[in-house]
């Protein structure tokens, strides 16, 4: 009702109100499903989904927008040789493309509300969406255009900061499987068979100076214990409660539950390890108490590195994933968790590496809250400029002025990010 109420609206000077049927030009339907796409293919792949892959042939050319039909509304636009699958909705736009675009994707919940039906996994009901949902726009194409250039701008950034982030995790991913696996020496070398001593251990070859050690030996560990449901609380009473992994954030928990009379609780300086499906994600706890319910575990370390065992413990993830396969319902319990081993350099060397890691992951940090600040700038802008709400048509004839305000917002976020 909100949406609609929104829709109907009265319009800007100079704007008008279409139907969605009216602006698009359909695509023909594709003749390849999903399992078609070639991972080795030249063009890009569209699927009724986030997810593009790619596929050797290509169905149309230049701008085109394409849609999800079934389970929940998404949106792709691409310029240039294109495929899709035959469970995507495929057009080409009458009016400026990437405006059309911006203008579903800012309403894509309200239209997997109002037009995807169906029992079992709904569906988009195109006679309806193309007669029934509206789009504003401004009349002029010039004003069109630098709307959608301004939001484009936006994404390009967004675009930016996500390959940026991915690069910085595949860095991290190398240095762990040498830092984790090898170590470095007294230089500050990664070490390797050819010039250090390295010996056999039950995980493989390791530095002869590292050892082999049980959770258990290295800390204690506090299995959680889920209290009755009548105490937890959501005013700030008493200490935050954690579920399960539900409530873990990229790297420290974000709690929404209090109470005031814990069963378990984890210490400060711990690490909280989700011992229910899904076993093994991970939570850094640097200063707080927290009560922990069954789906968690606390280690507790004695005199080692807790962040060296952190990092270490989310290399070898998978392992731990392992020991909860065996059972019907996937956990693990204390004594899997006791005996879970993992290689210790000396405590120095933990440091040294933990620093290391720790310095990749603040830049992964700062780079993820950059992308979010560009996130909540886009959908600002959306509501403002596909609304009327705010004007570019004073700019279109002032062309350098105009670029100085489309990279304004971004360059001001670039600013605020490199002072996080």
């Amino acid at each position: 009702m909100i949406e609609k109420a929104k829709e109907m609206e009265k319009i800007p000077e100079g704007w008008k109100r279409v139907k969605f049927g009216e602006v698009i030009i359909e695509n023909k339907k594709s003749p390849f499903k999903v399992e078609d796409a070639d991972n080795e293919g030249y063009y890009p792949f569209f699927t009724s989904g986030d997810s593009v892959l790619s596929h050797s042939k290509f169905l149309v050319d230049g701008e085109n927008i394409f849609m999800s039909t079934g389970g929940t509304a998404y949106v792709n636009f691409y310029c240039g040789k294109a495929s899709y699958s035959a469970d995507t909705y495929s057009f080409k736009s009458k009016i400026n493309s990437r405006l059309l675009y911006y203008s579903i994707y800012r309403k894509l919940n309200y239209i997997t509300f109002r037009f995807f039906i169906g029992s079992g996994l709904e569906h988009l009901q195109k006679p309806d969406f193309k007669n029934k949902f509206e789009i504003i726009f401004p009349k002029e194409n010039d004003e069109q255009r630098k709307i959608a250039e301004i939001l484009e701008t936006v994404d390009n950034a967004i675009e930016k900061s996500d390959r940026l982030i991915e690069k910085y995790k595949r860095i991290k991913q190398g240095l762990m499987q040498d830092l984790l696996t090898k170590g470095i020496d007294e230089n500050g070398q990664i070490r390797n068979e050819l010039t250090h001593k390295f010996k056999d251990s039950p995980l493989g070859r390791i530095p002869e100076e590292w050892e082999v050690k049980r959770l258990g030996e290295v800390g204690s560990i506090i299995m959680g214990q889920s209290p009755p449901s009548l105490l937890i609380n959501q005013e700030g009473k008493g200490i935050p409660f954690l579920q399960g992994n539900a409530e873990f954030g990229v790297k420290f928990p974000k709690p929404i539950y209090y109470i005031e009379q814990p069963l378990k609780v984890a210490p400060p300086n711990s690490i909280l390890i989700s011992v229910r499906a899904p076993v093994g994600d991970l939570n850094l706890n640097c200063k707080y108490y927290y009560c922990i319910g069954r789906g968690l575990a606390c280690l507790k370390p004695y005199d080692e590195s807790l962040t060296f065992i952190w990092h270490t413990l989310s290399f070898y993830i998978s392992k731990l994933n392992l020991l909860s396969q065996g059972s019907t319902f996937e956990a693990i319990g204390k004594k899997e968790l006791e005996y879970f081993s993992i290689p210790f350099p000396p405590l120095h060397e933990q440091q040294r590496i933990a620093s290391i890691l720790s310095q990749i992951d603040e830049t992964i940090e700062k780079e993820t809250a950059y992308k979010e600040k560009l996130m909540k700038l886009k959908s600002g802008l959306m509501e403002d400029l596909l609304t009327g709400k705010v004007r570019v048509n004073k700019l279109i004839n002032e062309e350098s002025e105009a670029n100085e305000l489309i990279k304004y917002s971004v360059n001001e976020e670039i600013h605020s990010s490199k002072e996080i």
